[in-house]
């Protein structure tokens, strides 16, 4: 068994903490819909996660820690993904809110920037865009 056998490799280890992270936003209200589970397989897939380890990651998320991309396009895209699996009931509680906060910060992103783009990407997922916003998001 080679060294790569026993630990994997960096990014399948990245991919791993992130599916754990967005496992643990599905949970957080105790339940995972059926909605929830269709996009965590679909981000199972996306990120190289087996059936075996699928299982391993919903069954106990805490135990594979957050590894930050290095690249701040890397970083958003991550919590796209996070916004994405949040918004699958189409609102956010509280506790979805700060384990998202949290997780922003250990992605590597400061204090006040995960504050700026968490409110902005509520009001983005939500629809409360105004008409400058959504007239921008178009032409772009």
């Amino acid at each position: 068994m080679s060294f790569s056998d026993l630990y994997g490799s960096g990014e399948h280890v990245r991919n791993l903490g992130h599916f754990a992270a967005i496992v643990n936003m599905a949970a957080i209200d105790g339940e995972i819909s059926q909605r929830e589970e269709k996009l965590l397989r679909r981000f199972a897939s996306k990120l190289d996660i087996s059936d075996e380890e699928y299982i391993k990651v919903v069954d106990n998320p805490n135990a594979y820690p957050i590894h930050p991309p290095n690249s701040y396009e890397r970083r958003l895209s991550t919590l796209h993904d996070l916004f994405v699996i949040i918004f699958a009931n189409h609102e956010m509680d509280e506790d979805e809110a700060h384990l998202l906060k949290r997780y922003a910060i250990g992605l590597g992103f400061s204090q006040e920037q995960s504050e700026k783009i968490i409110t902005r990407s509520i009001q983005i997922f939500s629809g409360e865009l105004d008409f400058e916003d959504y007239k921008y998001l178009l032409t772009r």
